[in-house]
């Protein structure tokens, strides 16, 4: 979807630029661009995307916390084990294994 949009607006914008017409074929261009946006068909769609974007919003925080903590952890696991001659204590261990857990973030 977005490469279609991008590639309308760079031959609209092709356009107008290459267009011996001038600014009268400039006005004409964003007067049909305008309706278009502002019909009730494309506002249903931006509105519908909207409303998914706010909701799939709230989810991310807790997604993006939950993989970077087990990234730092797995991280520091190695660093520990290449430093290390010796095997992490049980209580590392479990703490490892709990930060590993998926858990249950969901709303």
């Amino acid at each position: 979807m977005r490469g279609k949009l991008l590639f309308v607006a760079g031959a609209a914008v092709g356009f107008v630029l290459g267009a011996r017409a001038g600014r009268e074929r400039y006005d004409q261009l964003k007067e049909a661009a305008t309706r278009a946006w502002q019909s009730p068909a494309v506002q249903k769609q931006v509105h519908a995307v909207e409303d998914f974007v706010a909701e799939k919003a709230g989810e991310f925080p807790d997604t993006v916390y939950i993989t970077v903590k087990r990234a730092v952890v797995r991280a520091n696991q190695r660093r520990r084990e290449a430093r290390a001659p010796y095997p992490p204590s049980p209580a590392a261990e479990a703490a490892i294994r709990r930060a590993e857990r998926p858990s249950d973030t969901s709303s």
